[in-house]
């Protein structure tokens, strides 16, 4: 049997764009990405801290060091510049694993984006 758990969190991070007419996605800095270990067009959840939205989409690269944030497509609805916003990534294990299991945590500075 298998679980999914809690792979990595970006915690309060603020949105700096929303981007209606983009495909879809969330465009991540790519300094945020890897300290989360969050790698380009993995699935993560959107969980929006103003208003209780979460949503469900994928990551692609934004300029490192740019601190971007921006929700894309159908995305760009549930989330207004500003917001402060909360990325999973999850992963898939068994429960033995589950159990030694850590996950990646990244608590950025929310007024910048910045990881110093």
């Amino acid at each position: 049997m298998f679980i999914e758990v809690l792979k990595s969190k970006i915690h309060r991070i603020t949105v700096t764009e929303a981007n209606l007419n983009y495909i879809g996605s969330i465009t991540l800095d790519e300094d945020l990405m890897d300290a989360a270990d969050i790698v380009e067009y993995e699935k993560v959840q959107i969980l929006n801290i103003n208003n209780g939205e979460r949503i469900e989409t994928y990551v692609i690269k934004g300029a490192r060091g740019s601190g971007v944030v921006c929700l894309n497509g159908p995305a760009a609805r549930r989330v207004q510049f500003g917001d402060v916003i909360i990325v999973c990534a999850y992963c898939t294990m068994t429960p033995e694993e589950a159990r030694s299991h850590e996950p990646t945590l990244v608590f950025p500075d929310t007024a910048t984006n910045s990881l110093s």
